[in-house]
């Protein structure tokens, strides 16, 4: 993989919080207001002009009901095409039928993690 500088550890985290926290469908203001931190430190997080204290990170996992190291894992490129396709997927879902959708694949991951 390389060695990590600060730059590329900063960009990590920060399209991590995005990323989760667009899974659970937050905006930064609910997942400030969920951590009890004000909604300009979350986002100065988030665009990597903070890095938060650790009890901070803790927080955020915890909201996100991740665990901490998950912040900072390197996420595989995954193509537009990719994502697209299963966005439209996820729109043609019912909303019961994406939280059980949802909920299988944190299940699924949650098992894959386990076995590592």
């Amino acid at each position: 993989m390389g060695i990590m500088d600060e730059a590329k550890l900063r960009t990590i985290l920060s399209q991590n919080i995005r990323r989760f926290r667009k899974m659970k469908g937050l905006s930064q203001e609910k997942l400030a207001e969920k951590m009890d931190i004000s909604t300009n430190y979350l986002s100065d997080i988030e665009r990597g002009k903070s890095w938060g204290s650790p009890c901070s990170l803790v927080k955020l996992a915890n909201a996100l009901e991740i665990e901490v190291f998950e912040l900072f894992r390197p996420q595989e490129a995954v193509s537009a095409d990719v994502l697209n396709t299963v966005n439209k997927c996820l729109e043609d879902f019912s909303s019961s039928l994406r939280v059980s959708f949802e909920k299988s694949i944190k299940d699924s991951a949650r098992k894959i993690r386990q076995n590592l």
